[in-house]
């Protein structure tokens, strides 16, 4: 808060007046000097807490005050009467009193907050007969999160081993003031005796520094505070930060290049691009604006920008010297563009390559095809290999219940005969299966439901034949206990195998599409015939995993409907 000198108030002439009287013996003052001499006094004890400036800042919570300097020159002869008053937006001009709100009380020149609060903002009128001064006041938020509010911060900058000086005093509470702590960012500094800083400057002094004053009116405790930002820097010192005299760039001919002048300095130093030509300066060059910004450790850094454009033969091995203007004198640094080497990559080395490169991406690629392609063989020879056997610990007893059309009519022979006979040469004789076929493996007389259902208990795969009569035949007992097994009990696997080509499967139960399309095989008359085909692999690959070897004489390829080898 700006002081006012009540004695820069008065005339000239009583300043002399003035001194002559407190030269003087008391007992040799005349009565026409002693109200002057009151005057001079109440002056000296009331002006270092006047409130001079316009606008003002409070903080939220804290005891505030207004205090008005009666004795300016022109108004020391107006009446006395005195008045206080606030501006609302809302209800205009309201005259102040001390009953006005009991956190406020007026001394004459001088109103009083205990505390100030966010509704205490606005404009305030001091009415001294035709007089009026105006204050702005604006009450400030209080932080939830610090000691201190950023807005209420004053500034400081001290050089590293300079006089760092905190005084913690305040004119007008003083005598009201309990006690006095300082805190630094808000940590209280333990020194009761003496609550203020004063030594020579370190890095490590650097922070907020809070002075809080306790002091009590009306029976409570009230606080006040006062921050400062002390921030410490080092001493005057400009000096390009760098351990050698010169950079050599290697650049190609037709590129573009920034150099970077940069350098630790004073706060009024500069630094410049320095490279003047007898031929004067090339077009292509271009020195960019003065960067100066200050560090967190106090310090000052500058930099500019050189950009050179489209160097050619004229920007070589020429000297661009990085300069620092100071009260010392100069610090240079020199850059010096060369030609960078071509050709750092043999043309051999280089095609040969790419042509590996190409060739591993390409091996890949077709690895991947071939995997996509053969996975069914890749996964059946995997199996083969490692000797895989997933029947030996399931203690079930069949590989698979086959559920076909059972029906003896001249157009299902063919369906009949595949289920029967073709499905047992090949995963029984051939690779070593065990299939349960309820017309051969089951006496009949017995109850064909319980039977069905524990048969299939009994299984690790269900195969159903399909065909557009399969639903009007008793075999639907056979797939729903199969479908409660698969879908709900998650005990068995279903494999479907269209043995004539179907156009509607609305014959089908829904719960069908739950299953995954790659467990539906189509077989293809003569395409399918052979051991090798697509058909009986990607069988082999649905049904349980099984060590078996073919029977002694059997050929390889032939064909599953043949009776033996020729």
């Amino acid at each position: 808060m700006k002081q006012i000198k009540c004695k820069e108030k008065l005339s000239h002439k009583n300043k002399e007046n003035t001194g002559k009287l407190f030269e003087a013996e008391p007992y040799n003052m005349h009565l026409g000097q002693l109200p002057l001499t009151l005057l001079a006094l109440m002056c000296r004890d009331t002006s270092e807490t006047c409130t001079a400036r316009l606008h003002i800042n409070a903080l939220e919570g804290e005891p505030f005050f207004l205090k008005y300097c009666p004795f300016s020159p022109g108004h020391k002869n107006e009446p006395n009467t005195t008045k206080w008053l606030k501006s609302n937006d809302s209800r205009g001009e309201v005259e102040l009193r001390s009953s006005s709100s009991p956190r406020m009380t007026l001394h004459d020149y001088v109103l009083e907050f205990w505390p100030v609060e966010l509704d205490d903002s606005g404009s305030y009128f001091f009415q001294m007969g035709n007089h009026t001064h105006e204050w702005r006041l604006n009450v400030i938020r209080r932080s939830k999160h610090n000691c201190f509010t950023e807005k209420q911060v004053i500034s400081k900058t001290v050089e590293v081993g300079k006089a760092l000086q905190v005084d913690c005093s305040h004119s007008y509470y003083r005598n009201l003031i309990n006690r006095t702590a300082l805190y630094k960012n808000c940590e209280k500094i333990e020194n009761n005796k003496n609550p203020s800083l004063k030594k020579n400057a370190e890095f490590k002094d650097q922070g907020y520094y809070t002075c809080m004053f306790f002091l009590h009116h009306n029976g409570k405790l009230f606080h006040v505070t006062s921050t400062y930002n002390i921030t410490v820097v080092e001493e005057n010192i400009s000096k390009i930060k760098t351990k050698i005299k010169s950079e050599l760039c290697q650049l190609l001919l037709g590129t573009d290049v920034q150099l970077n002048c940069s350098a630790s300095l004073n706060e009024k130093d500069h630094v410049y691009w320095n490279f003047l030509r007898d031929d004067g300066q090339d077009p292509n060059e271009h020195e960019g604006e003065e960067i100066k910004a200050r560090t967190s450790e106090g310090k000052w850094h500058a930099s500019r920008i050189l950009r050179i454009e489209n160097i050619n033969e004229k920007n070589l091995n020429f000297s661009y010297n990085c300069t620092v203007s100071s009260e010392k004198g100069l610090d240079t640094k020199r850059f010096i563009l060369l030609i960078k080497d071509r050709g750092d990559i043999p043309g051999h080395v280089f095609t040969g390559g790419m042509i590996t490169a190409v060739v591993i991406s390409g091996g890949v690629v077709c690895l991947v095809i071939v995997a996509v392609i053969y996975r069914i063989d890749l996964a059946l020879f995997y199996r083969h290999f490692m000797g895989r056997d997933e029947t030996l610990t399931d203690g079930k007893t069949y590989d698979a219940f086959v559920s076909y059309l059972k029906g003896r009519r001249p157009e299902h022979g063919e369906e009949r005969a595949f289920a029967v006979e073709v499905l047992p040469r090949v995963l029984e004789e051939r690779f070593g299966y065990k299939l349960c076929i309820f017309e051969r493996d089951v006496a009949p007389g017995g109850a064909v439901v319980d039977e069905i259902h524990s048969l299939i208990e009994q299984s690790r795969r269900l195969i159903i034949v399909l065909s557009t009569s399969y639903m009007f035949n008793e075999v639907k007992y056979e797939l729903e206990s199969g479908l409660h097994e698969a879908l709900v009990e998650r005990k068995i696997k279903i494999i479907l195998i269209e043995f004539a080509p179907i156009s509607d499967f609305t014959f089908l139960p829904q719960s069908l599409k739950l299953l995954k399309s790659h467990r539906v095989l189509k077989w293809k008359a003569d395409k399918s015939l052979s051991y090798n085909s697509r058909f009986w692999k990607n069988l082999l690959y649905l049904m349980p995993a099984k060590m078996a070897r073919p029977r002694r004489g059997e050929c390889e390829a032939e064909p599953v409907l043949a009776r033996s080898c020729p």
